[in-house]
């Protein structure tokens, strides 16, 4: 089976460091044994979209020598085939018409936030409530899966997590069904991403067992922090890649993943530095750590 990789940003601002670690880790799991790479723009919640951000993401990776295998897919085009996953799902899924503010009074809070207790399972707590939600009911049994780089996780989704949500009130998909559907889709055999998304994974592997799909391997590299702590992300306002300076960043991004590139005057351009990439990559050496604080640029463009 040919490898198949993905990269899937989500158009909520500019590309920024944490964004090529993502991408470079992706970009190179792929290339280096001849496989497909493919771009994915996360856009089904048109709440969190910034605009001019889609052509932003798609012109920077350009830029900086990334290429796909295939036609561009806009999650903004697939709600038909989440509509149909979800449809297949009748028997699982059930309307929620619990408000946020009235989890945050009434749930637990765990790990990974509050936790959903099933107040709607058997009946909606607000029969006339003009909207609702559409959660997955969830069993008993432990997720285990084996990362390729971080250790062997578990997760109990029903009593961590509860019941999740597939399609939210405001008739926007969540993140948790559009990604498994598509993931489908394209015929994703490996995902590498963020450690932040590793306790995502026992929901999509669940997911997919209820809908019949296979089971990709996945990849969860470290995230970069700041000195204090914060993730390198468009909420905590990281600052964009830079224009120039491309071979700095790309060593940069290289260096933070473990691979010990030669220094900048080793390169006479960008395609030099990818080639290298490329037959070069050892995903063994990634650090396997969670987060790592690490110098990252700040390069100001004066051109």
């Amino acid at each position: 089976m040919q490898y198949i990789g993905r990269f899937a940003p989500s158009p909520s601002g500019p590309l920024h460091f944490g964004s090529l670690i993502a991408a470079t880790a992706s970009y190179l799991c792929a290339k280096s044994v001849q496989g497909q790479w493919l771009l994915r723009i996360e856009d089904v919640d048109k709440f969190r979209i910034k605009k001019n951000s889609i052509d932003s993401i798609i012109n920077t990776l350009e830029s900086y020598g990334y290429q796909w295998d295939s036609e561009i897919l806009y999650q903004s085009q697939r709600t038909e085939a989440y509509q149909y996953a979800l449809d297949s799902l009748k028997t699982l899924t059930y309307p929620c018409t619990c408000t946020r503010k009235f989890l945050q009074q009434k749930t637990p809070v765990g790990t990974y936030g509050y936790i959903y207790t099933g107040f709607c399972r058997e009946q909606i707590s607000n029969p006339n409530a003009t909207q609702f939600a559409i959660r997955l009911r969830t069993d008993s049994k432990t997720i285990y899966f084996n990362d390729a780089l971080q250790a062997p996780y578990h997760q109990n989704i029903e009593i961590e997590v509860g019941d999740f949500i597939l399609k939210r009130s405001d008739k926007m998909f969540s993140y948790q069904l559009a990604v498994v559907v598509d993931d489908e889709y394209q015929k994703i055999t490996e995902v590498v991403r963020g450690s932040d998304l590793l306790d995502n994974t026992p929901r999509q592997l669940y997911l997919q067992q209820c809908l019949g799909y296979r089971h990709p391997t996945y990849l969860h590299f470290p995230i970069a922090i700041t000195e204090d702590g914060k993730k390198l992300s468009k909420q905590n306002h990281s600052p964009e890649v830079a224009k120039h300076h491309k071979r700095q960043t790309i060593l940069q991004v290289l260096n933070f993943l473990g691979q010990q590139a030669p220094p900048l005057d080793y390169f006479s351009n960008l395609e030099d530095l990818w080639d290298w990439a490329i037959k070069n990559w050892n995903r063994d050496k990634i650090p396997a750590q969670m987060t790592l604080s690490k110098d990252y640029p700040h390069y100001h463009d004066k051109f």
